[in-house]
């Protein structure tokens, strides 16, 4: 098609902010505003993509003039909803055509779908959904290709010109190309924060990945391992152990994430976290922790409402100084906190079981909480040369 000096400057914009970071609605909006201001009547505007994220599955930006755009996620659904299931953008995205269009006005109007029928009773009187289709790192069941979908509708009389079709065709290319490249950073942030957590994900995404790469940071350490796993394990067939493991990390792990602190690691059904003392400094970092607690036993004691195995744990805190970097070998390493500080609250969370208790805390932490405590006694830890005392709620 024959460009005008319009499109080449939307084309030359777009160009620019693929080569930054952008956020792809505020993009969106700046392409839709500038087709307008090219004479290309876009009165609403819909931009679709997926991802891949544990809790999100696609993302939307919905554009109309003089409005702000709105961004939403749509989580993982076991069902379609009726909506979704009459949508036009659920027929393109499933079938084979890249394209469908539907007048709104006039003898030829055609109201297959609902949408349709809403817009033109709004005065729309053209739609068109295009999807533009480029790899992505995952694939989606039932869906034969990835890409961005965009829908364009305006309310000019007669609907979009054919001139007005082109421009809207090469501009969503620019755009797809822009979005391909911010899609694949987003997801790598998600999988960098899913699979290692916030701090550790950001330390990786700017380029802290070779073997030895960490620095030495001052964190409250959370420790917490299931009791009695290897029955909960063989009673109920791994199936259902595997929701109840699941909903044990959810009362542990997700404790700590509303507190402020940050998941670390997995080790087989146990969980290590930090709460960093950058932010607040120690006493902060101390509370948050001790909130994750309160919050674990509040959790754990939801879930086990009518349980006839109910699930319980051994917890302990630490504080000090730890080295939080890369650790194995050079092709397969992983993100994590070292130290005497870790291993004291793995050894004392082991020592809950023999003191019969659920929590111990060390003296540092002991002395700055608002809570009744007592002593469980001096203990001899591995890697100290004197005895430690460790403290028990009451």
């Amino acid at each position: 098609m024959q460009t005008t000096p319009a499109l080449e400057r939307i084309e030359d914009w777009l160009i620019r902010e693929a080569l930054g970071a952008p956020d792809i609605a505020r993009m969106f909006a700046g392409t839709c505003q500038r087709l307008r201001d090219a004479e290309v009547p876009v009165d609403r505007s819909l931009l679709t993509w997926a991802t891949l994220h544990p809790l999100i599955e696609a993302e939307s930006a919905l554009w109309m003039p003089e409005t702000d755009v709105q961004y939403e996620a749509y989580s993982h659904r076991e069902e379609d909803t009726d909506e979704w299931l009459r949508s036009p953008i659920r027929a393109v995205l499933i079938g084979d055509e890249s394209r469908l269009r539907r007048k709104l006005a006039g003898g030829n109007s055609e109201f297959d779908f609902p949408l349709c029928r809403d817009l033109a009773g709004q005065g729309f009187t053209d739609y068109l959904v295009i999807l533009t289709s480029f790899h992505l790192p995952f694939s989606i069941e039932g869906v034969k290709r990835t890409g961005i979908i965009v829908s364009w509708a305006t309310k000019a009389e007669g609907g979009f010109t054919d001139d007005q079709m082109n421009a809207i065709d090469y501009i969503q290319l620019r755009l797809a190309l822009a979005c391909q490249a911010s899609i694949q950073r987003r997801i790598a942030e998600n999988i960098a924060r899913t699979y290692l957590g916030e701090r550790a994900g950001q330390q990786v995404l700017s380029g802290r990945i070779r073997h030895g790469d960490g620095a030495e940071i001052d964190a409250v350490i959370f420790y917490c391992d299931l009791r009695d796993s290897t029955r909960l394990a063989e009673e109920p067939g791994p199936d259902a152990y595997l929701k109840r493991l699941n909903a044990y990390f959810d009362a542990t792990a997700g404790a700590v994430t509303q507190a402020g602190g940050e998941i670390l690691d997995f080790i087989g059904d146990a969980v290590l976290a930090a709460f960093p003392t950058d932010n607040g400094g120690f006493e902060a970092a101390a509370q948050q922790a001790i909130t994750a607690v309160d919050a674990v036993f509040e959790r754990l004691s939801a879930i086990n409402t009518g349980e006839e195995e109910p699930l319980r744990c051994g917890l302990a805190l630490s504080a000090g100084k730890v080295m939080f970097g890369n650790i194995g070998i050079a092709d397969r390493l992983t993100f994590s906190v070292i130290g005497q500080t870790v291993n004291t609250a793995a050894r004392m969370e082991a020592l809950t079981k023999e003191l019969g208790c659920s929590v111990l805390i060390t003296a540092d932490i002991a002395q700055i909480i608002a809570r009744e405590i007592q002593s469980a006694g001096c203990h001899t830890l591995a890697g100290f040369f004197e005895p430690v005392e460790l403290f028990r709620f009451r």
